[in-house]
């Protein structure tokens, strides 16, 4: 039976007994029930178990060598659920011990399964929200490597956090202003486009777009910023209308 074909309290007990189990098969140092719950079909099995581990390594701090020994056990084993689970989980753990799980980010990033790749990109976006400086001095190397796709889903990896904080990542994206991959500087423009329209973000982006000397791409990058702020995108959730955008631009643009 599915998660969710589980009652509302079938499904909060469902929780419990995995994180529960999981738990005993840290002290216990068994790898089953984590290759059972990680190699699941159904995702939201999946997801109770990644936050399950978070939440042991969380509140059970003598717990935490056996949960890290575990999981580099499984980080490369032949099943890419498992392998997705581990990165998830390790995501969690990311979130505030960062160092304890960058080499499985490291391997995982470069994985053969997209689901793996995905997992990495999923977690870095909560982890740079939540402990962003760890998160993106790891990130920040990635943004030139030789893979064009290693920089473009790390790209997309820092997008949450410039959402808030747009000065955290603004010096990481200007990196690529001059990237020559077509899908990486789609990626960047898409990027500058989400992290501008949140209350307080574009008179960062746009001061910063006023240091790029890439004309090319600032110009492509405040197009983006103008679209997304229109009625199809994202205007219910900007302060700024588009009209009010447009302005902003063109009168701190057009000195540069």
């Amino acid at each position: 039976m599915g998660f969710y074909a589980l009652s509302k309290e079938e499904r909060v007990q469902k929780v419990a007994d995995i994180q529960f189990q999981l738990q005993k098969a840290v002290e216990g140092n068994d790898l089953e029930p984590f290759l059972g719950y990680f190699s699941e079909e159904d995702t939201y099995i999946r997801k109770a178990a990644y936050q399950g581990v978070g939440r042991i390594y969380n509140s059970e701090t003598g717990l935490r060598e056996g949960i890290l020994e575990l999981l580099q056990k499984l980080h490369k084993h032949d099943s890419e659920l498992i392998r997705q689970t581990v990165v998830n989980a390790a995501g969690e753990i990311g979130l505030f011990q960062f160092e304890k799980v960058q080499a499985i980010f490291d391997t995982a990033l470069f994985d053969s399964h997209h689901k793996v790749r995905n997992a990495v990109i999923g977690s870095l976006k909560k982890m740079s929200q939540k402990n962003p400086k760890p998160s993106l001095t790891w990130a920040k190397q990635y943004l030139t490597h030789p893979d064009l796709e290693i920089r473009r889903q790390v790209c997309h990896g820092i997008e949450l956090r410039g959402r808030t904080h747009p000065e955290d990542i603004l010096p990481l994206l200007h990196v690529l202003q001059d990237e020559k991959s077509k899908r990486v500087r789609d990626t960047l423009v898409h990027v500058l486009g989400q992290i501008s329209y949140k209350k307080g973000c574009l008179p960062k982006v746009i001061k910063a777009l006023q240091c790029w000397t890439n004309k090319a791409v600032v110009l492509d990058a405040l197009d983006e910023i103008v679209d997304v702020h229109s009625e199809e995108r994202y205007a219910a959730f900007s302060t700024l209308s588009q009209q009010q955008v447009i302005s902003y631009i063109t009168k701190h643009m057009e000195k540069t």
